[in-house]
């Protein structure tokens, strides 16, 4: 099992162009290890678009099943859980 520290992207997760870059840095420690730690700890704000970006479009390349299966996410606010959960359910949605 591996981390993934999104603090390390800062504070403050907003932007399209941001959320691709951490995708791509996360899409190949998902493929490479079982379990992946998702740890959001010390992140005040992720935005939809953020959240739609990097985490949403994993969907691409994997069904939600095998997401939920190879992660498990840590320290997310209540606010930044909710922009994720919806974020998900769009993705997963538009994809039916």
């Amino acid at each position: 099992m591996v981390t993934f520290n999104f603090k390390d992207y800062g504070e403050n997760l907003g932007t399209r162009p941001l959320g691709r870059q951490v995708r791509e840095r996360l899409l190949p420690l998902l493929e490479q290890n079982e379990r992946v730690v998702l740890d959001f700890t010390g992140v005040d704000v992720v935005s939809n678009s953020f959240a739609d970006e990097c985490i949403a479009k994993l969907l691409l390349s994997m069904s939600l099943a095998e997401l939920k299966a190879h992660t498990t996410f840590q320290g997310l606010n209540p606010v930044a859980s909710e922009s994720i959960l919806t974020a998900l359910q769009r993705r997963h949605l538009s994809m039916a």
